[in-house]
């Protein structure tokens, strides 16, 4: 889980929420001159979300998969054993591979083909199958696009005995394809680039991101070495799995309990299409099923996963029946049911593959579905049949979880006839805003009645709406959906919100969400922080559209005031403080540190936290569902060796420690 700073800047008289509207042109000024021709990859420039999607870090890391894209797809195709992406001290990328190389030499188009698969949009060796049978680059833009939102970037290619190279500038070719040298025993392509800082909000790498990327490219790409390096920090890491998918999800279930030694492993060709997926039960309440389709992670799933849930289903269900562990009076297992507590990836190679927008976050290939669908329900009814003890094991977790869930939905309808026969919908500590759209409307939800207080007096009504939390918040990563629905602290915050919760008859509907901007804001201190990371916990894991949608924030509220009596100024680090009494240069100061929200006058709060001119948010955000999994799982799971291990590799990194 990642967290991209952003600046609410909007302010108009509805009280700083509104969005300014430009006026759109007249029926005069609309004629043939109107209508313009981008040329080459100056679209791309224009309007580069079409293309990576944002130009935040998420953008600016879609660079790097790009390239690395094209590497994992020479290695699929058999041709690459090795790749190295490096992160240079000045702050570009490398990647390199020793697969075949672009091809150089004249196109039809008159231009060589290293140029031509760098500049033009739609050009590449994927489209017919001649080049690639599998690869996950299959719109012809992805490096063109790289080149267009790069300052600069050079691509050398080592094939028929020469090495070639081209430089271009935005996107524009600053030299000719030039022969630099002889091949002797190099092989494959280098791509260097640095992203253009006038297209992206920050081009400040995380190796991170990166290093869970590359990980994933591993597990999927059995065989070959990936190595990152990072030369601004001197960090190294290099991943080879020969286990493949067994081995992911053994590295996501490493911190869990497992009900079954052995993930459950389906390998099989469906016609044209090779899948392969691995499983296993945790002893947890939640579900983390990652899906890939030509080795890019189909994060909004698509026809594989819907073929691998519906395999799923039916499985288990018929199996529990032949085995005797459901009964014939008893009503299947739903598909919530038999996914709780589920680690599993699945992965598609196909020729042809359907993805939605260049970004590929979903397959849509129809006959997907039906060939996993086959592949897995064979293979988990032999596995079941060979192994009854791991698949009672896995019934009875299902049969646990088909019994809370039931109980949950219980306590929900009690919940939602008690306010109807109250006339209170909403929980009683809720301080609602006048606006009801959504879209104008935000919810700061705060530590304890002092901090809900003064939030409420120093809110501007119209839009802000304030939800106090009392007594100590539920850990949703130890409780089941029963447990959570009855919880005193989180109850209430899934009424207020208004759109159901994850895994409870029709689940979560976003268009039912009160609020499209969710504050949490807590004290700027340790437990403050504590009870951020429960919040976090929750909406991860039972309202992950909501993080999705980029609806959830983090507010900043400081620690410090410090004041000459006729100016003031806020700090939120000691660092920040020791710099404002520098710049102050004043011999009568006045420093206050703040222990907690509760302590900030009303107005106090509303200058530095709810002002939507002067606060500054965090916006939360999930870029990699297995690491956001892995961290929540490690935090705030049972097992602590993990927890205990983080901590010591982390402690050298903390500053200011409040204690």
């Amino acid at each position: 889980m990642t967290e991209e700073a952003t600046r609410a800047t909007v302010a108009t008289a509805d009280g700083g929420n509104g969005r300014r509207r430009s006026r759109g042109a007249t029926g005069s000024d609309y004629t043939a001159a109107s209508i313009q021709v981008l040329e080459g990859l100056e679209a791309v420039r224009r309007r580069p979300g079409m293309y990576i999607g944002s130009t935040d870090t998420r953008g600016l890391h879609h660079l790097v998969w790009e390239v690395v894209d094209n590497s994992i797809d020479e290695a699929m195709a058999g041709h690459a054993t090795t790749i190295v992406v490096t992160i240079t001290a000045d702050g570009m990328v490398v990647v390199q591979d020793d697969g075949r190389g672009v091809p150089v030499g004249r196109h039809s188009t008159g231009k060589d083909a290293l140029e031509v698969v760098h500049t033009v949009l739609h050009a590449g060796g994927k489209f017919g199958g001649s080049g690639y049978k599998v690869s996950g680059g299959l719109h012809g833009v992805g490096v063109s696009v790289v080149n267009a939102l790069s300052q600069w970037l050079r691509v050398e290619t080592a094939r028929d005995g020469h090495v070639y190279a081209q430089e271009y500038e935005r996107g524009k070719p600053t030299m000719g394809v030039a022969k630099i040298g002889p091949q002797g025993n190099r092989k494959g392509t280098r791509t260097a680039f640095r992203a253009d800082a006038e297209m992206f909000e920050t081009t400040d790498y995380s190796f991170d991101l990166i290093s869970q990327r590359l990980r994933e490219s591993a597990y999927l790409t059995k065989g070959v070495w990936i190595t990152l390096r990072d030369e601004r920090v001197d960090r190294e890491r290099s991943f080879y799995f020969e286990g493949g998918l067994r081995s992911f999800v053994r590295h996501l279930n490493r911190t869990k309990e497992v009900l079954h030694a052995r993930p459950i492993y389906v390998e099989r060709r469906e016609g044209s299409t090779f899948v392969e997926v691995a499983l296993q039960y945790n002893d947890s309440y939640t579900e983390n099923v990652l899906a890939f389709a030509n080795n890019i992670n189909t994060v909004d799933g698509g026809s594989h996963v819907t073929g691998f849930r519906a395999a799923l289903t039916s499985s288990l269900n018929d199996w529990a029946r032949r085995a005797g562990v459901l009964k014939e009076a008893d009503g299947n297992l739903s598909g919530d049911d038999v996914r709780e507590g589920l680690t599993a990836v699945i992965s598609v190679k196909l020729t042809e593959p359907q993805f939605e927008g260049q970004t590929k976050a979903k397959l849509g290939n129809a006959e997907v579905k039906g060939q996993v669908q086959a592949a897995v329900a064979d293979s988990l009814a032999q596995y079941l049949d060979e192994n009854p003890a791991d698949g009672r094991r896995i019934i009875e977790k299902c049969l646990t979880a088909a019994r809370a869930r039931e109980a949950a939905r219980k306590a929900r309808d009690l919940v939602i006839r008690k306010g109807a026969l109250d006339g209170l919908s909403l929980p009683g500590k809720l301080a609602d805003c006048q606006e009801r759209d959504p879209e104008r409307s935000e919810l700061y939800i705060v530590e304890g009645d002092s901090a809900g207080g003064s939030a409420k007096q120093g809110r501007d009504r119209r839009f802000q709406a304030v939800l106090p939390l009392r007594g100590k918040l539920l850990n949703v990563e130890k409780a089941r959906l029963d447990k959570i629905v009855a919880s005193e602290n989180i109850r209430p915050l899934i009424i207020a919100l208004g759109a159901g919760i994850e895994g409870i008859g029709d689940s979560f509907d976003i268009a039912k969400l009160r609020y499209h901007r969710i504050i949490i804001m807590t004290d700027a201190d340790v437990d403050g922080a504590h009870i951020r990371t429960l919040l976090l916990t929750f909406f991860y894991r039972h309202m992950p559209q909501v993080i999705e949608a980029g609806y959830l924030f983090v507010a900043q509220p400081p620690l410090y005031r410090v004041s000459t009596g006729k100016v003031t100024r806020y700090a939120q680090s000691e660092r920040e403080r020791d710099q404002i009494v520098k710049d102050m240069n004043v011999k009568n100061l006045s420093v206050q540190r703040f222990k907690g929200l509760g302590e900030m006058n009303a107005d106090q709060l509303w200058e530095t936290t709810m002002n939507p001119d002067t606060r500054t948010l965090l916006r939360v955000d999930s870029e990699n569902a297995a690491l956001a999994d892995e961290i929540f799982t490690m935090l705030m799971g049972e097992k602590v060796a993990p927890r205990k291990e983080f901590i010591k590799t982390e402690a050298r990194k903390v500053r200011n420690l409040d204690v």
